[in-house]
């Protein structure tokens, strides 16, 4: 797809070898799949966040705090590991990477009090960004620079297609035989992205002369910080709503229990939707899509505030918000690249980083929204005010690049 003026992107980065040297797709799908078990962690505890409470003994705020130890994690190891990996051929990153996931998934299953859960899930969260980082290279690389948007959609869109099927399965399966079934089912997924990788994935090696030293050359650029501001503030207006997700239709919607896999579910397809419109829309112009979307979420979080007390109305701007949530993650990954193209592994990593401190912010404002006394559904409002706020920095820093 043609680019407009604005997002002039940079050439994908070179390595050694052709990257058709096996075919596009499975080696895509393969990293989705990693996509696919880190998706299925990060969203499934929110609909089993009830359970969990209860056997770990802490009230419903604490449980929120549980949720921002994963984003927390994935906000210091993304740059930090990402970094570290610069020289490290992608597919051998991405292997070593969900390893490390399937061993914080293993203490979390094992872990025996609330205190030891938090240490759990924040080692489980360190390599959530530079995973998805190393994918994205290595995806972009064997699709080439003019589909290179769409191929990190793909890969990406293994996050949606989690709230699609893998979250609703694992809420069921925590509701039905224990909430720590969640880690067992993501640990096996994990397992799996292992296999597929090491099989399916060819060699893609880091590009000359890239170095920690340059990587952390990506920290100079304004346009790389005001990327990663607009993406925090904007992003975690979802999460004041998403995290509360299963109280907010069960208690004041009046939504039965039975139903809340069903609502993961089409959460899901909201979220699949948008990240595939989201990709081929960046390759136009990523930063009128990420301006679009951030404008969509504001109002659709704003309705679903007004609505909430109905849930079967609800589901309509609780739809719209997931879709275009997700549709802003793949534009936002390319501005992020695009910022500092001599650094694309930890500017593609600083995409989580970014990401998942807006999901420990919307955490911890939906939290004190809760504490301060106001009704479940009042932290959707609180969050259409963050993703407006997020939208108006959009037009202040993020300014149309030179031809």
């Amino acid at each position: 797809m043609p680019h407009t003026a604005d997002d002039a992107s940079a050439p994908a980065p070179a390595s050694a070898g052709s990257p058709r040297t096996r075919p596009m797709l499975p080696g895509i799908l393969a990293l989705a799949l990693g996509g696919f078990a880190i998706g299925t962690t990060e969203f499934a505890i929110m609909g089993l966040l009830p359970q969990a409470v209860a056997e770990l003994d802490v009230d419903l705020p604490a449980g929120g705090i549980l949720i921002s130890a994963y984003a927390l994690g994935v906000v210091v190891g993304a740059p930090l590991l990402a970094a570290g990996m610069a020289r490290i051929d992608r597919r051998t990153s991405a292997l070593w990477l969900m390893g490390l996931f399937v061993v914080g998934h293993v203490a979390s299953l094992l872990a025996p009090d609330f205190n030891t859960m938090l240490i759990a899930r924040f080692l489980s969260g360190l390599p959530h960004g530079a995973y998805f980082s190393a994918a994205a290279l290595a995806a972009a690389h064997l699709a080439g620079p003019a589909r290179r948007g769409q191929a990190i959609a793909w890969v990406m869109s293994g996050l949606s297609v989690a709230n699609l099927i893998g979250v609703p399965l694992a809420t069921w399966l925590g509701q039905s035989n224990g909430w720590r079934w969640m880690f067992i089912l993501t640990g096996l997924f994990g397992a799996a992205t292992l296999a597929a990788v090491a099989l399916l994935v060819p060699s893609v090696p880091a590009p000359r002369g890239a170095s920690v030293r340059s990587e952390l050359t990506a920290l100079k650029s304004p346009a790389l910080w005001g990327a990663i501001l607009v993406g925090t503030i904007g992003f975690a207006g979802m999460f004041a709503l998403y995290t509360y997700i299963a109280p907010v239709f069960t208690d004041v919607g009046g939504m039965p229990p039975r139903l809340v896999p069903l609502l993961m579910g089409l959460y899901g397809v909201g979220m699949v939707v948008g990240t595939l419109a989201g990709g081929a829309l960046s390759d136009r112009s990523a930063r009128r899509t990420l301006q679009w979307m951030l404008g969509i979420v504001a109002v659709s979080l704003a309705c679903f505030s007004l609505t909430a007390q109905w849930w079967m109305v609800s589901l309509i701007p609780l739809l719209a918000a997931a879709s275009a949530a997700s549709a802003l993650v793949p534009s936002l990954q390319v501005l992020l690249v695009d910022a500092a193209p001599q650094a694309p592994q930890l500017s593609g990593a600083l995409n989580h980083s970014a990401l998942n401190l807006a999901n420990a912010m919307g955490a911890w404002v939906g939290a004190a929204v809760i504490q301060a006394g106001f009704a479940l559904q009042v932290p959707a409002g609180a969050g259409a005010a963050m993703a407006g706020l997020g939208l108006v920095l959009s037009l202040v820093l993020l300014r149309p690049r030179r031809p």
